[in-house]
């Protein structure tokens, strides 16, 4: 019998055993015995070389031809077989759940720090950002030094923030991650980084742990333009399709220039209530203060120019909000207290 002969032999034997396979196991069986290290198919390619010249093209040909069919087909049955294998697997373990339990268990919620938390996510996730997460015991570098701080900054004092040696703390915002993403990653770069972070701070609106979203946006022909549409878009989607935002000069050391940014209050129109009151949320003035912002310094790019953040060529904005500020703001919260005081009288007014 001739190689070519005794190959198709081989591939018609396997098919008929492919179709035959009623398991996973069985036709794993089957690829060992036509496919596997000392199966006759294999070991004939192999035996390719030892041929006559003139036999060894059609052979081989055939031989690979024989061998990416049967792969293809075993494939192909692998997928059937796992179908009906989960189709099976349902039907025998099908639960009856027609009766309610007894007794019946308490419905979970999510907190709504969580809640603002992922609503946050998702807006900036369909804007075509990337969610990252960074250490919250952080380096004195990458928390006040690559971020442009002066070291006579007040936020650098102990009596601010928390240290555990000289040169670590607990981070004090999310910020470090502009560094530590920028060093991972050449620029384009669009990310966000939620987080918990640490300050030495409580009162009506302060909590020593507290969480809050960086944002980063790197890359060719950035302006400040885009940092106002992209904050516009997050204002609306995150409190209401007519709301505003406004920007106001302000001081950030790793951002130049640097902006707050206010949305137009939802409660009032003009600082005034529906009732002709003052309005007790903006304090009459129309605008709600929700983050800080700017053009991200070129002292902070510097850090990493090696990496293509060049500042001669590449340019981008930062921003930065807590978390709890905007449920506040979104909910009517009064008390940052209120999120942590686990009262479930409170918590569950947000389910």
């Amino acid at each position: 019998m001739s190689m070519e002969n005794r190959i198709t032999e081989l591939q018609q034997e396997a098919e008929a055993a492919i179709a035959a396979a009623s398991s996973t196991a069985a036709l794993e069986d089957v690829r060992v015995r036509f496919l596997g290290r000392k199966a006759e198919l294999p070991n004939l390619l192999r035996g390719v070389s030892e041929l006559p010249v003139e036999q060894r093209g059609a052979v081989g040909k055939a031989a690979n031809q024989a061998r990416r069919a049967l792969e293809a087909q075993l494939e192909e049955r692998a997928g059937e077989l796992a179908v009906a294998e989960l189709t099976a697997r349902l039907e025998q373990d099908r639960v009856d759940i027609t009766l309610p339990a007894d007794p019946l268990p308490a419905v979970g919620r999510l907190h709504l720090i969580t809640q603002t938390w992922r609503q946050i996510e998702d807006i900036f996730i369909a804007l075509g950002y990337r969610v990252a997460e960074g250490p919250e015991v952080e380096s004195v570098y990458y928390n006040f030094d690559a971020l442009n701080h002066e070291p006579t900054h007040p936020a650098r004092a102990w009596t601010d923030t928390f240290y555990l040696a000289d040169d670590v703390l607990l981070r004090t915002h999310t910020s470090p991650m502009q560094v530590r993403s920028m060093e991972l990653q050449e620029p384009p770069i669009f990310i966000i980084v939620p987080g918990r972070v640490y300050r030495r701070d409580s009162d009506v609106t302060h909590t020593p742990q507290f969480h809050q979203v960086e944002g980063l946006a790197v890359d060719e022909n950035i302006t400040l333009a885009d940092l106002k549409g992209t904050l516009q878009t997050f204002a609306r989607a995150m409190f209401g399709d007519d709301r505003e935002i406004r920007l106001r000069p302000h001081f950030f050391p790793f951002t130049e220039p640097s902006v707050e940014v206010d949305v137009s209050c939802f409660n009032c129109s003009a600082g005034l209530t529906a009732t002709g009151e003052r309005c007790g949320i903006c304090k009459g003035t129309g605008w709600l203060e929700i983050l800080g912002s700017g053009m991200v310094d070129p002292n902070v790019l510097g850090h990493v120019a090696g990496n293509g953040y060049d500042p001669e060529r590449v340019q981008g904005f930062a921003f930065g909000m807590g978390i709890e500020r905007i449920a506040m703001l979104k909910y009517g919260v009064t008390d940052l207290r209120l999120l942590y005081d686990n009262d479930v009288r409170f918590l569950e007014q947000f389910a």
